[in-house]
């Protein structure tokens, strides 16, 4: 199974991008990864909030698959521990969808449309981070996931 992470807009702060590509390195190992950064909507700031969300799930929904598993990492989701998630990865590469995939949207969240084709919803906190720092969170817990799987020694309770 591969696993995407898409997200709206790039990451522009160096350190974090640095971050993001170590654990993408060794990501390599375990599972099929790609990120797939989709740009900003043009002309948002004469949008509404619901405007734009309605714009970027256009262009979200264009890049999902009627087969793929989709999980939106949105404030409203279910919070795991890391074995929890790492529990949720073993089910979904054995649940017979050819893709995953985690969706980190904009500024103002996810439209009606994004969160009716979800098949599921993680946070990764109460607290509020940036979108940049999300897609770093991200891809480190996908790391600690697989070497969980694997009783590698990374992870430690």
């Amino acid at each position: 199974m591969e696993i995407t992470l898409i997200t709206v807009g790039k990451t522009t702060t160096d350190y974090i991008q640095t971050g993001i590509d170590e654990y993408c390195r060794r990501l390599k190992r375990y599972v099929p990864f790609a990120i797939k950064s989709l740009p900003d909507v043009k002309n948002s700031r004469k949008m509404s909030e619901e405007q734009q969300k309605v714009a970027e799930s256009a262009i979200i929904l264009g890049e999902i698959t009627t087969s793929d598993f989709v999980v939106l990492l949105d404030e409203k989701g279910e919070m795991l521990t890391s074995r929890q998630f790492s529990e949720f990865i073993r089910k979904g590469m054995v649940g017979g969808k050819k893709r995953m995939v985690f969706v980190v949207g904009g500024p103002y969240g996810f439209s009606a449309e994004t969160y009716a084709r979800a098949d599921a919803k993680l946070s990764f906190s109460r607290m509020t981070f940036s979108h940049e720092m999300i897609r770093l969170f991200f891809v480190e817990q996908l790391y600690r996931a697989n070497t969980i799987l694997r009783n590698e020694p990374y992870h430690h309770d």
